[in-house]
């Protein structure tokens, strides 16, 4: 079993944390991610309403008596109502991505419920810590979705991160098995969160032809889009995502991206299965993905991949000192 600080803190088995993936983190995956050993998320912003939410905690909670989150992804929309919806349903974590989570800390402030941050430099780790963020996720340019404007990579920023900060930090973007999840470790995170990986699992609701593609894909076959506007996202590679990068080489405005980046295009792939037609997120650990197992399967052999791994340095380094 490996233990780390976060283990501890979040009363989970395995240093491993679900991403909170927009349209596809429901209470099936989440509750089998949590019931696995890990941390699963819901993911609040893509519901239609604080009761959907509060229907889909009900969901997880029927499933599983573990630890789970509840995942907000910071924009425009003010989220109050939800994480107000959250909090009364007493969720014992909550994590908080592409923005500042200072407005919402303080509506959960008092209530014994974890906050996790993500976060793509060190100055975001230091200002989530500042505001109380009890875990930072440190996000790499490798992640799918919405990632870091510095282009930093995460065998860079997660030492980083992890020596600018008192809290325990998860190392996200590229992490997909066991040597990722040790690798992780060497570099002082206290785990990891997957996301892209555990979109290629029998129990997330994503199409059969977004997870398959995920598997046949190589690890050069992401595109980073929205760098123009400002929010750059990683993205597998499709019709689609290329015509959204001829727009932005052309100068188009954020305007004219709208309809080609909305998340009714995002479903068109991720629910339809139109994978010429919409856009899916994905990471550059897509070169890692060969299957689409359980959930279960999946973090076993994760855990018992880096477990095999850590054995190997120590014995390596006894028979060293002797």
């Amino acid at each position: 079993m490996v233990h780390t600080p976060v283990t501890q803190l979040l009363g989970i088995a395995h240093p491993i944390t679900q991403g909170g993936l927009a349209h596809l983190a429901y209470a099936g995956l989440a509750a089998a991610v949590s019931e696995a050993g890990g941390l699963g998320q819901v993911t609040a912003t893509t519901l239609p309403s604080p009761e959907a939410l509060r229907e889909e905690i009900a969901t997880v909670r029927a499933l599983t008596s573990k630890p789970f989150s509840v995942n907000f992804q910071i924009g425009r929309r003010d989220l109050s109502d939800l994480v107000a919806a959250a909090a009364a349903e007493r969720v014992p974590v909550m994590s908080f991505t592409a923005g500042d989570p200072a407005r919402y800390f303080q509506l959960i402030e008092g209530t014994g419920i974890k906050k996790m941050c993500l976060v793509a430099s060190v100055r975001q780790a230091q200002h989530a810590e500042e505001l109380g963020a009890d875990v930072v996720i440190a996000v790499g340019f490798e992640g799918g979705g919405h990632i870091g404007r510095d282009d930093i990579g995460a065998m860079v920023l997660v030492p980083r991160i992890a020596e600018s900060v008192r809290i325990p930090v998860l190392a996200s973007g590229g992490f997909a098995d066991g040597r990722g999840l040790a690798a992780a470790l060497a570099l002082g995170a206290a785990g990891v969160e997957m996301g892209t990986r555990f979109i290629a699992t029998q129990e997330c609701i994503a199409h059969i032809n977004y997870k398959q593609a995920l598997v046949d894909a190589q690890e050069t076959d992401t595109l980073v889009v929205e760098r123009s506007v400002g929010r750059p996202a990683r993205v597998l590679r499709t019709p689609l995502a290329e015509a959204i990068l001829e727009i932005e080489r052309g100068g188009g405005t954020l305007e004219d991206l709208l309809p080609f980046i909305s998340g009714e295009m995002n479903l068109v792939a991720a629910h339809q299965g139109d994978m010429e037609g919409g856009f899916v997120w994905a990471g550059q650990v897509v070169g890692l993905i060969h299957d689409i197992p359980t959930v279960q399967e999946l973090v076993q052999r994760t855990v018992a991949e880096a477990e095999g791994i850590v054995r190997q340095w120590r014995q390596q380094t006894d028979t060293q000192g002797g």
